[in-house]
């Protein structure tokens, strides 16, 4: 299970590398320029033992529990399960929206060790609740899903990635980004 490593880094820190990776993307972040972000001196960020690859961890600690949080509500929801993954799916591209400088900002290892559980699936933490909403619309009669937990990785992947490319790649306004994937990805699993 994925755990928060890094929560030795504080707001303003987490603030001053989101701002550098904003304005000057991955490769431009020094340090000196999240210390100026964060209103720090980059001497302070060394005797705290804070270099790069720290302050993306704490970001990416952040979003990671940014999208359990926002997942929730749909679990929680009144409705019948087609309904609640679609709330689901609407919270993950929220999430990605709000940490789409950190997601740009991930090379392939960071991904894969946040994302990527040992069995070739998604990490329990990001899956699950889609997982159980799958097993809920077989159920219930709203939506199809041989393999709920399967299919809850290939949603996860679809609408992330697919979002976030949409957004950076192509420069998608996020109504339209979200509205395009979450209307190809519903239609997968909902039930005819």
């Amino acid at each position: 299970m994925y755990r928060l490593r890094y929560m030795n880094v504080d707001d303003k820190l987490a603030h001053g590398a989101r701002s550098a990776l904003r304005r000057h993307g991955l490769a431009g972040a020094t340090l000196e320029r999240i210390a100026a972000e964060a209103g720090v001196s980059r001497m302070t960020l060394h005797r705290r033992g804070i270099g790069r690859p720290e302050l993306l961890r704490a970001l990416v600690d952040r979003m990671v529990e940014a999208e359990r949080t926002a997942l929730w509500p749909a679990l929680t929801a009144e409705g019948d399960a087609a309904s609640r993954l679609r709330l689901a799916l609407e919270a993950e591209c929220a999430v990605a929206e709000e940490h789409l400088d950190v997601l740009e900002a991930m090379d392939a290892a960071a991904r894969n060790d946040v994302f990527h559980a040992e069995d070739g699936l998604t990490r329990s933490e990001f899956v699950e609740p889609l997982r159980r909403l799958l097993t809920d619309g077989v159920q219930d009669g709203t939506l199809r899903s041989i393999d709920p937990a399967e299919d809850a990785t290939v949603l996860f992947n679809l609408v992330g990635h697919t979002y976030r490319h949409l957004r950076s790649g192509h420069g998608w306004p996020s109504a339209r980004a979200r509205d395009a994937v979450l209307r190809v990805a519903l239609e997968g699993v909902r039930a005819r």
